[in-house]
């Protein structure tokens, strides 16, 4: 019979996780915000093309730096409050996704501390869509299997 894992192995798995990840998400930033000074092609659809972006997604709130410094730094404490509480109910997946959140928002959260600036760099050439970058894609990814997974109630461990 497999053991199901205990409190203190969901928050092992938790901080591997995020220290993986924020590992992969800032080295990708700065080598691709390097290569990406001169804008090229990736393949058809996609370039790579290197902005600074002072506002959140989609380029909104522009120069509001310490509202969006704030408003990160709430939605961390939140979000790991909550992980706390809940810890014992959430299934692997669904704290595998909180990480994913944890580490796009505080990679954007980093960036924007550090230089004042969110490094975008990857544009979809075939739509008018903004230049977007690693943690927008861990924030939106794990936002949409989030909401999947509550609304499938698929969310606590089996």
């Amino acid at each position: 019979m497999k053991e199901k894992p205990n409190n203190t192995s969901k928050l092992a798995y938790f901080i591997i996780s995020v220290i993986f990840l924020i590992g992969f998400n800032l080295y990708c930033s700065t080598y691709l915000s390097n290569i990406s000074q001169e804008p090229f092609f990736l393949f058809p659809g996609l370039k790579l093309n290197y902005m600074e972006n002072t506002g959140a997604a989609f380029s909104i709130l522009q120069n509001y730096k310490i509202f969006l410094i704030l408003f990160a730094i709430t939605a961390i404490i939140l979000i790991l409050w909550y992980l706390i509480k809940n810890i014992a109910e959430l299934s692997m997946m669904a704290i595998f996704m909180v990480s994913l959140l944890i580490t796009g928002v505080g990679c954007n959260l980093y960036e924007r501390m550090a230089f004042g600036f969110v490094r975008d760099y990857f544009e979809i050439s075939f739509i008018n869509f903004p230049v977007f970058n690693i943690s927008d894609i861990f924030i939106n990814i794990s936002v949409i299997v989030i909401m999947f997974m509550l609304i499938t109630r698929n969310y606590v461990k089996k």
